[in-house]
């Protein structure tokens, strides 16, 4: 291993010219692992490797979102040939207000368009493109499983975070959404680890059918945490990221992150190759997944609908 370090750095050292992604990142390394696998993958798929012919400048925020904009503009003054901002709609603003100029590549869920990142999806426009997930969109399904999941379910309660751009249009179709499906919703607000408890302890005193999670970055990448409480309060909850039933929760049902990753790998590969941002219309990976752990369902004493069943994805056992 010594060796490779050795010529690593050498390497950087021959030759200035190699570029130099500036990565921007709202998590810590450990939880964004998967996510910057992938992403490295696609900046494979294109010819460019980590240590070989390009170098990854990384500014981790770890959780604390009121940091990122701070962290972005250090890596615009480092003078990075592009910034690629990954993890959702607070990275993609961030990185955007720090600089007109500098080619940036997001990654969200959100809608780009209408959180004002891009001008359209074909012509983005200026120096930004990416891809997104669309998983803000799919929050009210989620809404519309639970009621599967529990038909006679008369209420429900909803988890937003206060911070996220995209809570006040989610809220909007959620409650739409249960007008539809004849259940009255009862919103929770969280944005801190620390009041996840007071969430669970409330619906479980309440006795609420289910607990429907709004898609948000926070949430997903504390979704061990998430899973824990829901078993220890027993309460049957859904929410974007496959990691959640992975850990133990009842449900999840979201976009694929892992190809949204490494579709701006590929991005951010083919703008390092010459490509202008302005070129690439946003990508959107409109494949969503719903993931079922039996196990969860079972420790809460339900028993799942063949129907639900038959839609998932992926049932753990």
């Amino acid at each position: 291993m010594a060796g490779v370090a050795t010529w690593t750095t050498k390497s950087f050292a021959q030759n200035p010219s190699v570029p130099v992604i500036g990565y921007l990142c709202p998590e810590s390394p450990e939880l964004f692992a998967t996510r910057l696998q992938a992403f490295k993958q696609g900046l494979g798929e294109v010819g460019f490797v980590e240590g070989r012919n390009v170098k990854l400048d990384y500014r981790w925020a770890r959780g604390e979102y009121s940091r990122l904009p701070e962290l972005a503009a250090e890596l615009v003054a480092r003078n990075v040939d592009i910034v690629v901002a990954p993890g959702g709609a607070p990275v993609a603003l961030a990185a955007k207000a720090a600089s007109s100029t500098k080619t940036i590549v997001f990654e969200m869920g959100g809608d780009p368009v209408q959180l004002r990142v891009v001008d359209s999806l074909s012509r983005p426009g200026g120096n930004i493109t990416g891809v997104s997930s669309l998983s803000v969109d799919v929050s009210p399904k989620r809404l519309e499983l639970m009621c599967d999941l529990v038909p006679t379910a008369t209420k429900l309660m909803v988890v937003a975070n206060p911070t996220s751009p995209t809570v006040q249009s989610q809220l909007q179709k959620l409650h739409a959404a249960a007008g539809t499906l004849g259940v009255r919703l009862d919103i929770l607000h969280a944005s801190k680890e620390d009041e996840f408890e007071t969430v669970f302890d409330t619906v479980a005193r309440d006795r609420a059918s289910g607990l429907v999670f709004t898609s948000d970055p926070y949430f997903a990448f504390r979704s061990s945490q998430l899973a824990h409480l829901a078993t220890k309060y027993r309460v049957p909850a859904i929410t974007q990221t496959r990691d959640f039933p992975v850990a133990g929760g009842l449900m999840s049902y979201g976009g694929d992150f892992m190809q949204s990753h490494r579709r701006a790998g590929l991005y951010a590969g083919r703008v390092l190759s010459g490509e202008k941002p302005s070129d690439l219309p946003v990508q959107l990976v409109t494949k969503v997944e719903l993931v079922i752990n039996l196990k969860a369902a079972k420790l809460l004493g339900h028993t799942l609908p063949s129907a639900l069943l038959a839609a998932a994805d992926e049932v753990i056992e």
